[in-house]
């Protein structure tokens, strides 16, 4: 039984390495823009409209940026309108 496991498990490692690096790709820009789109929608819900803008311009900006704690630090700002 152990060698029909091994070879199981070659097998799928086998199917995960010939995976078309475009379909990964996409399939994460999808799971990505999905995300996004759910707390810009959450922003929105929560905060008043000013700080909700301001909030969305900062998420886009980190992103822009690769800068994760951009966005961190406008959430703890506590004066920001």
């Amino acid at each position: 039984m152990q060698k029909k496991t091994r070879s199981l498990l070659e097998e799928l490692e086998a199917i995960g390495s010939n995976r078309d690096i475009n379909h990964i790709i996409e399939s994460r820009a999808n799971n990505v823009i999905a995300s996004a789109i759910n707390l810009l929608e959450l922003i929105s819900k929560h905060y008043p409209g000013e700080k909700a803008e301001i909030l969305e311009k900062k998420l886009l900006s980190s992103i822009k940026s690769k800068d994760q704690d951009r966005f961190s630090k406008s959430l703890r700002k506590k004066n920001e309108i």
